[in-house]
């Protein structure tokens, strides 16, 4: 047990590393008071709306523990739980939302000083945007760390006469409640943020020709507070409760060999190894992110993505290094995987065989290069110059329809690769360390969370900085620069999700294989008119869920753009700053007599209202959404039993992927071809332009795209691993 103090105390790193950070970034120069006071204005949105949303969240999480202590009671696998679990739902939920709360703090101190910084260098303002990604990336593994870690450690104390998948079941609330507050701050934030992006977007860019970062659009600080709330916070959550599902499943998996191993007459350490390990990898993790974080330097006139690329590299080449070390130190020379497959036939004896071990270690090195394997695939289908995305550009010369066509194409195409990565990723580290190798996959892929999610907060607060710097009408050469980070931040947010999509495939998996070995399911039987029914069930979930998601921020959109219209309309002073900004396209020309009408209008747009009107439709929407995914496992479970509910894992887990790829990147490569044209693209012998049909087009696609690619999209693989989990969780209590 010595190497759980080892993992709490790097755990405890962590978050000194953050603190630390943090320091550093509230310690620069945050700029004039104009930019300070936009600042404000965001943060103050930000916190407005994570005030309404914690409000909700925590009934839920009252009633839902109230439920888990009164079924622990009730129902016939109690003696494999216990009431306890409802304390580790509690403590799951409160790391979770701690975790996008302390990101969205740090990213609404570091937008305006990135801001700032950029007026000196493009290095600089690398530099303060990561630091802010940083603090974030570092606190989510330290506190999925520091709370699994402590409460194994606690019921190994409590329950010290008890099996130690009885711990873990108890323990498993923990996951339960941080995929709970992940699925309603990514569902909840997205529909925010795609609100006020859709309003800015159609009424500013398209109907009143403006920039949709523009002090006189109504909805541009919604739309910074947005990026804030659902990029940031709810980002954060979402890869917590991923990082901790993947460690929770591989400590499943690991319990099966402790009876192994005692039976061999080996010490206890020898018997929990297997169980241990998943935290040791991820507090390596840990290690390998603070020094990879350290790597990440941009000269002036350098590439922000080289600069990332070296530090995420480093980082994975010092985590394979010391994955390697633990492994063959931790793991006993020789094992074997048998006892842990399910019996899944009367072949399955044929399938069992030892393992090393090394295979281990090739199980982690497969799960890490297919994560970045399909990241360079999400950025290929993604990224800004790539053929797909050229393809799009390509279409939005002849208008809306053809982009939108080119648009989904693109995101079905790009499903294939990733599958058939994921695919291997199973096949290859099942060969190489049975089940337990496929949950190490997912451990091996999640390892680097830190630096992960520093790289992928990075982007909101550098698109934060370019608003900044619009509404404070600095130099063009500021704006500029933090193009150029918000540019990489893009690639980089698509890389993210693709990558989330990717682990979350295979975490569900090995919570899939948790939950049969749990639920006594020896074999799914697929000519079983109940199990049919589950996979049918399961499949159209993913659809339903899209759909509430897509529609609340339809409704949320229109109740947006009906606002910034009447604004528009209704206050005087902003209706004559737009006629004096269609005279002018270019407004270092203007004459002094428009200029004081342009004056004349600062301060003038409604900023609360539009704040307002995103934080009660996103709260709104949000819950049924949420309760689905919560409350079908359940029903299943105990009116259908555990073999319709493995079916209905099976279904959502099919569909829910692909789902998620396909919207992901639709929305992403949508994003990148507007992107291309706004920042002057040829397309034989014409030249696409900001303000162009061309350019008109390609807003629409990337309007339809927004809520695939920052709502439902990333959305989509919490639900899988929340019913997941859900199911492990009521495992024991509905037992065959």
């Amino acid at each position: 047990m010595n190497y759980i103090f080892i993992v709490l105390g790097l755990a405890i790193l962590a978050l000194v590393f953050a603190f630390f950070k943090y320091y550093w970034v509230s310690r620069q120069s945050a700029g004039n008071e104009k930019m300070q006071r936009i600042r404000r204005y965001i943060a103050d949105g930000a916190l407005a709306f994570l005030r309404a949303e914690y409000r909700v969240m925590f009934w839920y999480v009252i009633i839902v523990a109230i439920l888990l202590v009164f079924t622990t009671f009730l129902s016939s696998g109690g003696e494999q739980s216990s009431p306890l679990i409802a304390f580790s739902f509690i403590a799951g939920a409160i790391c979770s939302g701690l975790a996008g709360f302390i990101g969205m703090r740090v990213a609404t101190l570091a937008n305006v000083r990135t801001t700032e910084a950029a007026r000196v260098s493009l290095a600089k303002a690398l530099h303060v945007a990561f630091g802010g990604g940083s603090v974030m990336g570092m606190c989510v593994v330290g506190l999925g760390l520091l709370g699994l870690g402590t409460l194994f450690v606690s019921y190994s104390w409590i329950f010290s006469d008890s099996s130690v998948t009885r711990v873990l079941n108890i323990v498993a609330g923990f996951g339960m409640g941080a995929s709970s507050i992940a699925l309603f701050a990514r569902v909840g934030g997205g529909i925010y943020t795609k609100a006020a992006d859709v309003g800015a977007d159609l009424v500013g860019k398209v109907e009143a020709g403006i920039p949709e970062d523009h002090p006189l659009n109504p909805a541009t600080i919604a739309d910074n507070v947005g990026d804030n709330v659902g990029d940031i916070s709810g980002m954060g959550a979402d890869l917590f409760e991923s990082y901790v599902g993947s460690i929770l499943a591989a400590m499943f998996l690991g319990a099966s060999f402790v009876a192994i191993f005692q039976n061999q007459n080996l010490d206890d350490f020898t018997g929990l190894s297997a169980v241990i390990l998943p935290l040791v990898l991820g507090g390596l993790g840990i290690i390998s992110s603070m020094i990879g974080i350290l790597f990440v330097r941009v000269k002036d006139g350098g590439n922000p993505q080289t600069a990332l690329n070296v530090g995420h590299w480093v980082a994975s080449a010092i985590m394979l290094g010391l994955c390697y070390f633990a492994i063959t130190n931790i793991l006993p020379p020789q094992w074997q995987s048998g006892a842990i497959l399910p019996s899944f036939g009367t072949n399955a004896d044929s399938l069992l065989k030892d393992f090393t071990a090394i295979g281990a270690f090739w199980a982690v090195l497969c799960g890490l290069v297919a994560g970045m394997l399909v990241g360079i695939v999400t950025e290929y289908y993604t990224g800004t110059g790539k053929k797909p995305v050229l393809s799009i550009v390509k279409q939005s010369t002849t208008g809306s329809a053809t982009t939108i066509i080119a648009g989904l194409g693109v995101g079905m195409m790009s499903t294939a690769l990733p599958v058939i990565l994921i695919s291997a990723a199973i096949l290859i580290s099942y060969y190489a360390a049975g089940l337990y190798g496929i949950a190490l996959a997912a451990v091996g892929m999640l390892a680097n969370t830190g630096i992960q999610l520093a790289v992928d907060a990075y982007g909101p607060i550098s698109d934060n900085a370019g608003g900044i710097a619009e509404m404070s009408e600095l130099p063009k050469k500021v704006r500029d620069r933090t193009d150029k980070l918000d540019a990489v931040g893009n690639t980089t947010a698509a890389i993210g999700k693709g990558f989330a999509i990717a682990s979350a495939a295979i975490t569900a998996l090995a919570l899939f294989v948790a939950f049969a070995k749990q639920s006594g399911i020896t074999v799914i039987n697929l000519t079983s008119p109940t199990v049919i029914v589950g996979i049918f069930i399961g499949a159209m979930l993913p659809y339903v869920f899209s759909a509430l998601a897509m529609n609340a921020v339809g409704r949320s959109a229109m109740s947006m753009i009906k606002e910034v219209r009447r604004q528009f309309k209704s206050i005087p002073a902003l209706k004559k700053a737009l006629q004096v900004m269609k005279k002018y396209p270019d407004l270092s020309k203007i004459k002094a007599s428009d200029k004081k009408i342009m004056d004349a209008a600062e301060g003038k747009p409604q900023y609360a209202r539009c704040v307002d009107i995103s934080t009660r439709s996103a709260i709104r929407e949000m819950i049924l959404p949420g309760l689905i995914a919560i409350i079908t496992p359940v029903v299943f479970g105990f009116v259908m039993g555990p073999e319709t509910l493995g079916g209905l894992l099976g279904g959502v887990t099919v569909s829910g992927v692909l789902m998620a790829i396909f919207q992901s990147n639709a929305g992403g490569a949508w994003d990148n071809a507007k992107k291309m044209i706004e920042g002057g693209v040829r397309i034989g012998s014409e030249k696409l332009m900001k303000g162009s049909d061309a350019h008109k087009a390609a807003v629409v696609g990337d309007t339809v795209g927004d809520p695939l690619k920052d709502t439902s999209g990333p959305s989509i693989n919490i639900l899988i691993k929340l019913m997941a989990i859900v199911a492990l969780v009521i495992a024991p209590m509905i037992k065959l």
